[in-house]
């Protein structure tokens, strides 16, 4: 395994009181199969220290762990397990907070071997499949995989063009390299934005930042999340993002 990720903000170890329940029977997660989406996935909770609730199928105990770090290169992450814990042989669940997601998925083994020397460091490969349970007051829709769509505006006289990676009733998220994301900080306004909401849809929306984080992608290395809501949108655009959302809805499920 290459050098991994450091993990730069580490914070006191998990209790009880941070768990998190696996998501509940008939919910409706969707799936996450894309390797390099589970890398950044991944990455964030390592680097965000989020907690991890692990649930051994063959005991009733919860094990609270952290991801310490992501190989940056190879599907493969470390797990540091609270000291004195450990798993016992067989599946396990693995369940986090991501931003406004719940991320769950089950790994399975007959040893859980740990790193030499380092009892609560539990190196392990990738899952085939997250499910991911969105929280947020719009449904959320990702991006199509592999499909670019764009926000173009202009701001202080300089051109920005930012990728989109998802979009809802409330409003968008986009990511782009730190360099072009420069002065998008929290609060600032952003004029006449046009949005690509897939093939021949085009929309221009004000909107307003509501997060900026950096972040490390798995696949691309540190990039800036932009998080935006929609502002004065008028009945007429409200309803146009409607069906633009439905239209893109119902071609997801085709």
């Amino acid at each position: 395994m290459n050098d991994p990720i450091p993990n730069e903000f580490r914070r006191p170890a998990p209790t009880l009181k941070d768990a998190v329940e696996p998501i509940a029977a008939g919910s409706n997660p969707h799936d996450m199969t894309d390797e390099h989406d589970i890398g950044d996935a991944l990455t964030f909770l390592a680097d965000s220290g989020e907690p991890v609730s692990i649930y051994p199928s063959s005991a009733t105990n919860v094990v609270m762990a952290r991801i310490k770090s992501v190989d940056p290169e190879n599907p493969y992450f470390v797990v540091e397990l609270n000291e004195g814990e450990f798993l016992p042989p067989g599946d396990a669940v693995f369940v986090a907070w991501m931003r406004s997601s719940k991320i769950q998925f089950k790994l399975s083994s007959d040893t859980w071997s740990t790193l030499p020397e380092q009892p609560t460091m539990l190196p392990l490969e990738f899952p085939l499949k997250c499910n991911v349970l969105n929280r947020r007051a719009s449904t959320r829709l990702e991006t199509p995989l592999g499909v670019y769509y764009m926000a173009s505006f202009v701001m202080n006289g300089k051109p920005y063009e930012l990728q989109l990676y998802d979009f809802s009733a409330g409003g968008v998220g986009m990511r782009a390299a730190p360099r072009d994301a420069v002065g998008l900080h929290v609060g600032k306004k952003l004029q006449r934005v046009r949005l690509e909401l897939g093939p021949d849809s085009v929309m221009i929306a004000d909107l307003e930042v509501r997060l900026s984080r950096t972040f490390r992608s798995f696949l691309l290395g540190e990039q800036v999340q932009i998080g935006c809501q929609f502002i004065n949108l008028s009945p007429m655009m409200e309803e146009e993002l409607k069906r633009l959302l439905d239209k893109l809805n119902s071609n997801k499920y085709r």
